[in-house]
């Protein structure tokens, strides 16, 4: 049997993500030839961050605003299918991400190539698909499979946890309150299951296939009550965006002020227009279920919520 070539990409921060990938790939090995690259921003971004420099990145990452990365060396190797790992900032992928989508490489590596997403993020990853999707779809490739891992935690919990850690670099337990930061041990181990399931795919499958490898094993679970702030959250984004983008480039002092009386205003928002939307959320999901069944189906495509092959992977 041929052996099948795998590429992945990946930019990853904390190192996160890159345990999320090694474990999906650990059990992907027999007649597979993997080839990871990764994205290197030629101006490293911080971790931890400080505050003003996460909230500039902002408006850039929510334009799709490419950051200058370091050029992936071209070779000749004829890709069977592509794992694009990445970050969710600002509901968008993160900048080096976009950056290596609209590279040179990309247009040619991934071109009519089935591609399988992997998001480790805290909540909400919908808008950011969406885009690296319509970036994929045109220059040919096409999403087979999304893996999604979220962080620990109900959407307040991981409000306090997720900022602190990505502030001060810290991910442990806070109070004996909230857990720890990130996505759970348990559940990066358990993402070796995908790992199988590509494995099995690529061994039934001579030919270039544009099918699911991942249905069935749990791969992605939207939850229908983040839906409508996302949409919200996106159109505050970009309006902001559009404004501080034109008072200059990340970083440039006109824009301090601008960013700063933002984050003033996202906080109040949070506190004050969030719980009312939240409450109008529940009442619209309990009037409309049937819409926002569909609508969670949909943004679960292609790999889905559904569990039954989740023995056989295990």
């Amino acid at each position: 049997m041929k052996n099948k070539n795998i590429l992945v990409v990946s930019y990853s921060q904390s190192g996160q993500l890159d345990l999320i990938t090694k474990s999906v790939l650990s059990t992907c090995k027999e007649n597979v030839n993997v080839y990871h690259k990764y994205i290197v921003p030629k101006k490293e971004y911080p971790y931890p961050w400080d505050l003003m420099t996460f909230m500039d990145t902002f408006p850039e990452s929510i334009y799709l605003d490419p950051c200058e990365i370091e050029e992936i060396p071209d070779d000749e190797i004829e890709y069977d299918l592509v794992i694009l790992a990445y970050q969710v900032w600002f509901l968008s992928p993160s900048i080096p991400t976009t950056a290596f989508l609209k590279s040179s490489f990309a247009k040619e590596k991934l071109k009519n190539k089935p591609v399988i997403t992997l998001i480790g993020c805290r909540n909400m990853w919908i808008k950011a698909q969406e885009k690296v999707e319509s970036m994929l779809t045109s220059m040919g490739a096409k999403i087979i499979d999304n893996i999604v891992l979220i962080d620990q935690g109900n959407s307040l919990a991981t409000f306090i946890t997720t900022p602190r850690w990505l502030l001060t670099g810290k991910k442990d337990a806070l109070w004996n309150i909230f857990p720890k930061a990130g996505v759970s041990q348990s559940e990066i181990e358990s993402a070796s299951r995908f790992g199988r399931a590509i494995q099995q795919g690529l061994d039934n499958d001579n030919e270039q296939s544009f099918k699911s490898l991942c249905y069935g094993l749990g791969a992605v679970n939207v939850n229908e009550k983040l839906i409508k702030s996302e949409q919200i959250a996106t159109r505050s984004f970009e309006i902001w965006g559009k404004l501080i983008r034109k008072l200059g480039k990340p970083g440039d002092f006109k824009r301090k002020p601008v960013v700063m009386l933002y984050l003033v205003f996202l906080l109040l928002i949070i506190m004050t227009v969030v719980p009312i939307n939240m409450l109008i959320q529940i009442i619209n999901r309990k009037i409309n279920k049937k819409s926002v069944e569909l609508q969670k189906e949909h943004f679960e495509m292609p790999s889905g919520s559904s569990t039954e092959r989740m023995k056989e992977f295990s």
